[in-house]
């Protein structure tokens, strides 16, 4: 099973929630994602927050574990780590770009913590898919003329190479100071990113084949 955390962020889209989520998926809302759930009708099965932006009634049928405002850690990475407890190891992201800017960087550095637990995570929105890439080859089939982006993660830089792309690298090693990672191209629908040191945060533009 996947444990797919619903944030709050502004322009997340109800109609999307409902074909992102499937029917055995654990779905926990983090704070004002509850709202969104609401008007996707997608019933969760944990409410997790500390309340400041979701100010409606939550339902006495969903357990709900309510947080001080004064903690260390956002609602949705609370929402991860009792995923975590609960023996999830494949996490799904939705509701989380978009809104603050803050709270957009914490979402996308979650997945780096998610590796660190030995899981996995994506964040999803209408146009974007996010993961993070470690060491290691990553292949990707059917995304042909999809635009993607590619930077260095928790590290100076990270060693690339890229097979299918328009702009092809050998061993590259992208720097953080510099973005020449953005707006690459697949040129076939079998390509493949092979990591050879460090992170990287991918980034691939999309509407559709990316559930």
């Amino acid at each position: 099973m996947r444990c797919v955390i619903i944030s709050g962020s502004p322009q997340t889209n109800s109609d999307f929630l409902k074909q992102a989520i499937r029917s055995d998926d654990y779905i926990i809302c983090a704070d004002s994602g509850y709202r969104y759930s609401q008007l996707a009708n997608i019933k969760p099965d944990l409410i997790v927050g500390d309340f400041d932006s979701f100010k409606g009634k939550l339902p006495d049928s969903v357990q709900t574990v309510r947080l001080k405002p004064e903690k260390d850690d956002t609602d949705t990475m609370h929402a991860i780590n009792l995923g975590i407890q609960k023996g999830f190891r494949d996490f799904l992201l939705l509701g989380a770009l978009g809104g603050r800017t803050d709270h957009t960087f914490a979402n996308i550095s979650a997945l780096e913590y998610l590796s660190e637990h030995s899981c996995t995570g994506v964040i999803l929105s209408e146009n974007e898919r996010i993961e993070l890439l470690t060491a290691g080859e990553h292949i990707f089939k059917g995304q042909q003329g999809k635009t993607f982006s590619l930077f260095p993660f928790g590290c100076f830089e990270v060693c690339v190479s890229y097979e299918g792309a328009k702009y092809p690298l050998n061993k590259y090693k992208i720097k953080s100071s510099f973005p020449i990672g953005i707006s690459n191209i697949f040129v076939s629908d079998f390509a493949k990113i092979n990591i050879y040191d460090g992170n990287a945060i991918f980034i691939i533009n999309t509407n559709d084949n990316c559930i």
